[in-house]
């Protein structure tokens, strides 16, 4: 399935994109120099990127680590980005074999990576989907191929909803995620991580306007609006919290004693 219902699309190194950004910052090196002159500037103005970026990072695999060993077995991820081992599909088959996961992301350099990337269980499956986020029902339809709907899923978005607007921006976030809970089985799981201006306003707003010059929109997020993403699930402990202080290991604690990482994560199940 690996770029299924995918027009062939010529990578633009003239502007950045946030996969690529955000693999300079995991000290990657499938960027091009539009990407890391960004990544820089923003680094300039907000000193936390490089701890977010790895926050994140580790947030995602604690979080899929969890839900593997809560029982589920099938995974969407949405907004997967370049490849960085561990990937999603390495650390629920890691926990469970059988794990089917499918991935999904708009860039196609994202495409050419997972095409020689992403290899799963000889147990499970991993599938590649070329599409956005704003396209549910073409992720959806193709992510059924593999992933069986009337089962549990664990979706996770980390890292991603900050690209996206609210109504008044023409991209009504929360409508949105809400479109894909709705399509989710009871007992499925939701993965969110997002940049808060709430906790270093300052630099979030300078770096949320480099963003926006670059042509990415930003879209930082409040406490409050980012626990909107929640409305009507059953949130997980230790609830919405700093990324780096959910379900902390000891590489998430030394983080925090370096300072604060100006992002929110939370997990939630559909009832």
């Amino acid at each position: 399935m690996t770029g299924s219902d995918a027009t062939p699309v010529r990578i633009d190194t003239s502007r950045p994109h946030p996969a690529r950004v955000y693999d300079w910052w995991l000290g990657g090196k499938d960027n091009y120099p539009v990407d890391e002159e960004l990544a820089l500037r923003i680094l300039a103005v907000d000193g936390t990127v490089l701890r977010g970026a790895r926050a994140n990072r580790r947030f995602m695999q604690r979080a899929t680590r969890v839900a593997a060993e809560a029982g589920l077995r099938q995974f969407l991820d949405i907004g997967t980005g370049i490849p960085t081992e561990p990937n999603l599909h390495q650390v629920a088959q890691g926990v469970a074999p059988g794990s089917k996961v499918v991935y999904a992301d708009n860039d196609p350099i994202v495409l050419r990576h997972a095409e020689a990337l992403l290899h799963g269980s000889a147990e499970g499956s991993t599938e590649y989907i070329h599409a956005d986020v704003r396209d549910p029902d073409t992720i959806l339809r193709l992510a059924a191929e593999s992933l069986d709907f009337g089962q549990p899923v664990a979706l996770s978005l980390v890292a991603l909803t900050h690209y996206l607007g609210d109504a008044a921006d023409g991209d009504d976030v929360h409508g949105l995620l809400k479109r894909y809970v709705d399509f989710l089985a009871p007992g499925s799981w939701l993965i969110l991580s997002q940049v808060t201006p709430d906790l270093n306003p300052e630099a979030i707003g300078k770096a949320a306007e480099h963003f926006r010059r670059s042509g990415t929109p930003f879209y930082p997020r409040s406490l409050a609006e980012f626990s909107r993403f929640f409305d009507g699930l059953e949130l997980l402990g230790p609830g919405v919290i700093p990324v780096s202080g959910w379900r902390p290991e000891p590489e998430d604690v030394a983080v925090q004693a370096e300072g604060i990482v100006p992002v929110y994560a939370g997990v939630a199940r559909k009832s």
